[in-house]
C-alpha cells in the first residue's frame, strides 16, 4: 500500500492548509456578487456550503498544524511566529465554524433575501477573510523566513 504522504511532503498540513483558504476566499466572492448583482436564491445556498465545507476543512488544517508541530524542525526564533500562527488558526476557525452554523440558520430560515441581510451576510464573511489573510499569512513566514518544516525532525 503506498503512503499517505507523499516523500516530498513533511506532514499533511501543507496538503490541507489551501482547501480552506480556497474555500472561504470563494465564499466570500459569491457573498460579494450575491450583494453586488443581487443574482438568484440559490447563491444563499452555494454560499452556506462553502462555508460549511470551509469550517471542516479548517478543523482539518487545525488539527493537522497541530500535529505538523510536533514533527518538524522549529528553529529557535520561529517559536514566537509559531505561537501567533496557532492562535490565529484557533480564531479563524472558531469564526468560521460560527459563519457556516449562522449561515445553516439563515438558510433554514424563512426570512427573505433582503439586501441588509446580504450586505450583513458579507461583511461577516469579509472578517473572515482577514483572519484567514493573517492566519496564512504567519504561516507562509514559518515556511519562507524560517524554513520551518523544510527538513523534518
Amino acid at each position: 500500500m503506498p503512503p499517505l504522504i507523499p516523500s516530498w511532503a513533511p506532514n499533511l498540513h501543507p496538503l490541507v492548509i489551501h482547501f480552506p483558504i480556497v474555500l472561504v476566499l470563494t465564499a466570500a466572492v459569491v457573498d460579494l456578487v450575491d450583494v453586488a448583482f443581487e443574482r438568484s436564491a440559490w447563491l444563499k445556498a452555494a454560499t452556506t456550503t462553502l462555508y460549511v465545507t470551509g469550517a471542516l476543512s479548517l478543523i482539518v488544517a487545525y488539527v493537522t498544524g497541530l500535529q505538523a508541530a510536533g514533527s518538524v524542525l522549529i528553529p529557535g526564533m520561529a517559536y514566537p511566529v509559531i505561537t501567533e500562527h496557532r492562535q490565529w488558526a484557533l480564531v479563524t476557525m472558531t469564526y468560521c465554524i460560527g459563519i457556516a452554523a449562522l449561515r445553516l440558520l439563515v438558510l433554514r430560515g424563512d426570512g427573505g433575501r433582503s439586501r441588509r441581510r446580504r450586505i450583513a451576510l458579507l461583511a461577516i464573511g469579509l472578517v473572515s477573510v482577514v483572519l484567514i489573510q493573517q492566519t496564512a499569512e504567519r504561516g507562509a513566514r514559518l515556511v519562507y523566513e524560517y524554513g520551518t518544516g523544510i527538513i523534518g525532525r
